[in-house]
């Protein structure tokens, strides 16, 4: 699982360009990682989802990734073409390694819903969410996410925090979030 993690991370790279999509990916695989250890469910799903989820965006104008996402995003639609391109590049990257169809076809539907779909189907579904999620609740992710925003980190802090309520698909992705943004409250009273 380790070569052919290291396979898609290097396939993706090129993709991962925009939006700090590379440091968001690598802290998105360490929570997938971590979820999947004490959750369960299959590697073999949700590793490759989660490192191939955001390579839609590279599709999408950069001047409009700020119209599809975080608390002031105003076009969904936008962050929809991000997950519908993303399955299809993904589609072509999966290619690439030793996978089944069966597979392939499940991470490509996982990536086409990640952020849209309300009601995920499978465990590998819900921890991939919950992954991708939690990077916002990190300390880096939010410093970064604060200053694309524009908001007063205060102010995000507490977005994030009545936000994690609606989010989350796992407790212990819950609990996660809670850490992070206890890590974040303490490194704002320094």
């Amino acid at each position: 699982m380790e070569k052919l993690c290291k396979k898609l991370f290097d396939l993706a790279r090129p993709y991962l360009s925009v939006r700090s999509n590379q440091e968001h990916t690598e802290a998105s695989f360490s929570f997938a990682k971590e979820l999947q250890k004490q959750l369960g469910g299959s590697q073999e799903i949700i590793f490759p989802a989660i490192i191939l989820h955001d390579v839609g965006w590279s599709a999408v104008p950069e001047e409009l990734h700020l119209q599809a996402f975080g608390p002031k995003n105003v076009d969904l639609k936008i962050n929809r073409i991000h997950e519908v391109k993303g399955a299809k590049i993904a589609e072509k990257l999966l290619q690439e390694v030793p996978l089944g169809n069966q597979e392939r076809e499940e991470i490509c539907r996982i990536i086409k819903n990640h952020d849209s779909g309300k009601n995920p189907l499978t465990l590998e579904e819900k921890i991939v969410k919950d992954a991708d999620k939690l990077f916002r609740f990190s300390p880096r992710g939010f410093s970064i996410d604060a200053e694309r925003f524009g908001i007063n980190p205060q102010e995000y802090w507490h977005i994030l925090n009545d936000f994690k309520e609606l989010w989350f698909f796992n407790e212990l992705g819950k609990t996660f979030a809670v850490r992070g943004l206890e890590k974040v409250q303490d490194q704002m009273l320094k």
